[in-house]
């Protein structure tokens, strides 16, 4: 006796996913429009525009969740959310990015700086600095 299959059908019937990313939050579906990552080595959460990607280890949220956003007790909140922040990579930026990778590949540098003395050909724009992250003076100031 044969039987007759017929295609394989999923217990979980599949919906088309939405291109439009969500909040992370449980129960919120209104659509992200920051991303949230915790510097867990600083105590630090920094919300930022969306990721062009969605990582695994940073959270997506809505603009409610984003404003009412707090931190732990002893955390530092770092925000980055500027409505006129290019969306593509300035010159800025590609330079900013080759000053880290130069800064990184001069260990003798770095190790004069844990050392309390001002290192030569310290960025003058830097002002201040918490592990890897760095606060730099505006350019128009």
């Amino acid at each position: 006796m044969e039987s007759r299959r017929g295609p394989l059908k999923s217990a979980v019937p599949s919906n088309i996913v939405s291109p439009v990313r969500r909040c992370s939050r449980t129960a919120c579906g209104r659509p992200a429009v920051a991303t949230l990552t915790y510097v867990y080595a600083d105590s630090t959460a920094v919300l930022g525009p969306l990721a062009t990607y969605a990582e695994p280890h940073c959270y997506d949220l809505c603009a409610e969740h984003s404003e009412r956003l707090t931190a732990p007790r002893g955390w530092e909140v770092v925000r980055l959310l500027d409505g006129s922040a290019p969306a593509r990579p300035s010159g800025d930026d590609l330079e900013a990015l080759a000053n880290a990778v130069r800064e990184a590949a001069r260990p003798q540098q770095r190790a004069a700086q844990a050392g309390g003395g001002p290192a030569r050909g310290a960025d003058p724009m830097e002002v201040a600095r918490r592990g890897h992250l760095r606060v730099l003076r505006s350019p128009d100031s």
